[in-house]
């Protein structure tokens, strides 16, 4: 099999989505876009010929040679060259290239010193997609098929002007906070608040409070060794504190959310009085947009490359897609939320019986941390707020042409209303797989009884290798592995347009729409551009502002372009 687990690897030999014109992932190859005459980028010999001409004249002071600007010169180009003219002609060329560059160079750099990449705020994300749509091309090639990169790679080098690690004599120590997927985005931005105030990091300690109650220790979830190694280039992390801070006092700190380098630039003057800072909670602490290049990336070679799991997981995780490939060939992983703490803080009850909807009532309204007590479960649906049920799921995916054979990876918590929930999404997907519990032996599990996260990471392999992958709601895994598998190449990542298929779900109850081939149309063309295909990063909606935009806006680890996917191969 070829090389499954494509993340946490420092240093990859090839960069997978740079495969001369091909994409090559797991066993699947697909050929390269056919050229297109009305692309911007055709004719650009001519263009270049054009700046050429101009590097020239800048060179000689000002004056175009001769042979270039005189048009009765140019009968000279028709005569048969002499050794003399040939060789001038050869240098002149030579020389424009050069000058042409040294010019595309320094505006690199000049972006470069600029430190920032902006970030689109668009009015209509509709018709951003669609603007976005003709500059990326992306041919429907069926269902299995992903979306062409468009020659893009990924771009996560230091740039030029990144300096190595500073001796810092300042340490933070962290807190994480959430699921794993909440845990591993916190600790790539820990990452980035130590370079960012020049502190040495201590390795994280994992939430054992939270939901989940999860004993994990960080070396049991990550390689804990490639971690410190990874990252020996841009920050200094250690095991633990120097004897002499063991019992020294330490600021006790939460960071605002969505900071940029200004605001921890001001948090340095916390090293005037302590030698220590805690940081209380990890997620969410540094902003999606508006951070120096080197930053941005350095998150990326965080999440991607140093927080490899530990091998326990990983070997097992690349058994399991091994299993699963085994099966069908190819598979779905579908990461189907519908456990009952998230239909309670939803408020969704649709579909349910009025035992079950007092039952999520009432465990919200006992729930202390959730602030909104009272939802419209009818309102919540029709604005897309609520998570598709699984019988939805099926319609969907059979309206997008996956076949009753389609092998399915369910990754989920446990479903409210047990196994007669999935009834009629097993009767249109018999193959059906439930969990890692369905395709590991009691004996590989036994080590991660017990243990929530663990067993999540073996949910994010597999999702992350799928051929396929659809959320059934948003939530920290479903933006954690959309982004990865943006970062690997592009993979096909179904994101469901749950306002609008309210409508259409609605309509097939009240026979006002059968299902078949309008139906496959209507879901087809409103999905045309949620499939994973490459775009920038969203901005807020509009009349969003202030703060609560960093709310609303796309997070830079559901799609960490442009800053780490470019045309360039760094």
């Amino acid at each position: 099999m070829d090389q499954i687990h494509k993340f946490g690897k420092p240093n990859l030999p090839r960069n997978p989505c740079d495969a001369g014109g091909e994409v090559h992932t797991n066993h699947r190859r697909r050929n390269s876009s056919p050229r297109n005459p009305n692309s911007p980028n055709q004719n650009s010999a001519h263009r270049v010929l054009d700046r050429s001409q101009g590097m020239v004249k800048a060179s000689t002071g000002g004056r175009i040679p001769t042979s270039l600007r005189n048009p009765a010169a140019s009968n000279f180009f028709f005569r048969s060259p002499t050794p003399l003219s040939l060789s001038l002609l050869i240098f002149l060329c030579g020389l424009s290239i050069f000058l042409f560059l040294l010019y595309s160079t320094e505006v690199f750099d000049e972006d470069q010193q600029n430190g920032t990449f902006p970030t689109n705020q668009h009015e209509d994300v509709a018709s951003d997609l669609q603007s976005q749509q003709a500059i990326f091309k992306t041919p429907d090639d069926g269902p299995w098929d992903a979306p062409f990169s468009n020659g893009l790679n990924q771009c996560i080098k230091p740039t030029m002007k990144y300096k190595g690690v500073h001796e810092s004599k300042h340490y933070l120590t962290v807190r994480t906070n959430g699921g794993l997927n909440q845990m591993r985005t916190g600790i790539a931005d820990m990452v980035a608040v130590a370079r960012m105030m020049n502190a040495t990091l201590m390795i994280p300690q994992l939430d054992k409070r939270s939901y989940w109650k999860d004993s994990s220790v960080f070396s049991d979830i990550f390689d804990e060794n490639h971690f410190v190694q990874s990252l020996v280039d841009d920050v200094r992390v250690v095991k633990e504190l120097p004897d002499e801070l063991e019992n020294a006092p330490r600021a006790r700190k939460h960071f605002s959310s969505w900071s940029g380098l200004s605001y921890y630039e001001e948090m340095t003057q916390l090293w005037k009085e302590y030698k220590v800072i805690h940081v209380a909670k990890s997620d969410s602490r540094v902003a999606n947009n508006d951070l120096p290049l080197d930053i941005q990336r350095l998150r990326c070679r965080a999440l991607y490359h140093a927080l490899r799991f530990s091998p326990p997981i990983e070997n097992l995780g690349k058994r399991l897609v091994e299993r699963l490939r085994s099966r069908g060939g190819r598979y779905i992983a579908l990461h189907l939320r519908y456990e009952k703490d998230m239909l309670a803080f939803t408020g969704c009850t649709y579909g349910l019986s009025s035992t079950e909807s007092n039952e999520l009532k009432a465990l919200r309204e006992m729930t202390n941390h959730w602030k909104i007590k009272k939802l419209n479960s009818t309102e919540q649906r029709n604005a897309g707020l609520c998570p598709l049920t699984p019988k939805e799921v099926g319609i969907f995916l059979s309206a997008l042409g996956y076949p009753p054979s389609t092998l399915i990876y369910v990754a989920a918590g446990e479903i409210y209303g047990g196994q007669s929930r999935l009834t009629d999404l097993k009767s249109r997907f018999p193959n059906l797989v439930f969990k890692v519990e369905s395709v590991a032996s009691e004996e590989e599990l036994r080590a991660f009884s017990s243990h929530a996260s663990q067993t999540a990471a073996l949910d994010y392999i597999i999702s992350v290798e799928s051929d396929v992958f659809m959320s059934s709601y948003s939530g920290n895994m479903a933006r954690a592995v959309e982004g990865h598998r943006r970062f690997l190449c592009h993979r096909k990542t179904i994101t469901p347009d749950r306002k609008g298929l309210v409508l259409v779900f609605d309509k097939l109850e009240s026979g006002q729409l059968e299902e078949g081939s309008s139906l496959s149309a209507i879901v087809e063309k409103m999905h045309k551009n949620r499939r994973g295909a490459p775009r920038e990063r969203m901005g807020p909606p509009p009349g969003i502002k202030g703060r609560a935009r960093f709310r609303y806006e796309e997070s830079f680890y559901a799609n960490p372009y442009p800053e780490c996917i470019c045309r360039s191969k760094s």
